[in-house]
């Protein structure tokens, strides 16, 4: 690795952990707003989408894309949407931590799905780091049965989130990160908006919104989500996305403390979560470790 290229990671490492810190404020920003999940999701899309759009228009950005890669950013962005409505929901239905460490498990469903995406040779190293995360998970699990729900939906959310991330990796060496935001941020707004109106049961709780629950969609979907989506997908360039999901892991760490500062009691959890939530993050200090040796 010469001098340059290594430069060129470090940077991008500096910018993910920057990515990570923000990403930590969303958990506690999904449980202070009281809209649901649906409701959630729909603003953030919108909010992240207006914001992509002003940005390209003042910055005098092109976001045309080739027809043929739509539908590859309508399945991305459904995929996003759906990720973020199952991770609110296990917020709401259990705890930030509980959410927020089972989320952790997707650098081993990355692992897993990864190769089959991108049709490439497995990688034993990750997919032994990824199972000592489901080690932990069922640490997890065992200990902490009354939150079965919000682990099982966070669960889903990571399944969706190696798929999206994996995805995104393919089309960044192809296409400008802010097209791939723009463009999945917009399908990920339309496929909410379409499943509210065929179902007829959601409400997006539109009139009833309150100015500090909007406030803090504000900074769910422009900085949380258009600055963190955009950046995300940038550092796919030179990152992968197992160690894209590895340095994500440090999000439950952070969000944990925010929430263990702002909700006392409410987020403490029995030790043998925290015994479990220490193998899953491990595995960001085991992959940093053999990345260096390589």
């Amino acid at each position: 690795m010469n001098m340059r290229t290594k430069g060129t990671r470090v940077s991008n490492l500096i910018l993910l952990h920057v990515i990570v810190f923000v990403w930590g404020f969303t958990g506690i920003l999904g449980y202070e707003i009281s809209l649901n999940s649906v409701s959630i999701v729909w603003w953030r899309t919108l909010i992240a989408f207006v914001a992509l759009s002003v940005f390209a228009l003042f910055a005098r950005k092109n976001l045309v894309v080739e027809r043929a890669q739509l539908a590859r950013f309508a399945l991305v962005g459904l995929l996003t949407a759906a990720h973020w409505i199952f991770f609110f929901e296990s917020i709401k239905v259990s705890t930030i931590s509980v959410a927020l460490v089972v989320l952790s498990t997707t650098s081993f469903f990355i692992s897993l799905l990864g190769p089959f995406i991108r049709k490439e040779k497995f990688r034993w190293a990750e997919l032994l780091l990824g199972a000592l995360a489901i080690v932990g998970l069922t640490v997890i699990f065992r200990f902490e049965s009354e939150y079965t729900y919000g682990i099982i939906f966070s669960l889903i959310a990571a399944v969706l989130a190696a798929l999206f991330s994996t995805f995104n990796s393919t089309l960044v060496k192809n296409t400008s990160p802010l097209k791939i935001a723009f463009w999945e941020m917009l399908f990920a707004f339309l496929g909410i908006t379409v499943f509210v109106f065929l179902s007829g049961g959601t409400d997006l709780q539109i009139t009833s919104i309150q100015g500090y629950d909007f406030g803090l969609l504000l900074i769910l979907g422009i900085v949380c989500t258009a600055f963190g989506f955009v950046a995300g997908i940038h550092v796919l360039k030179v990152l992968s996305p197992f160690t894209c999901a590895l340095t994500i892991n440090l999000e439950p760490i952070y969000t944990v403390v925010f929430a263990l500062l702002f909700y006392g009691e409410r987020e403490f959890m029995s030790p043998q979560f925290y015994l479990g939530a220490a193998i899953i993050l491990s595995t960001l200090f085991v992959e940093a470790w053999v990345h260096n040796r390589k």
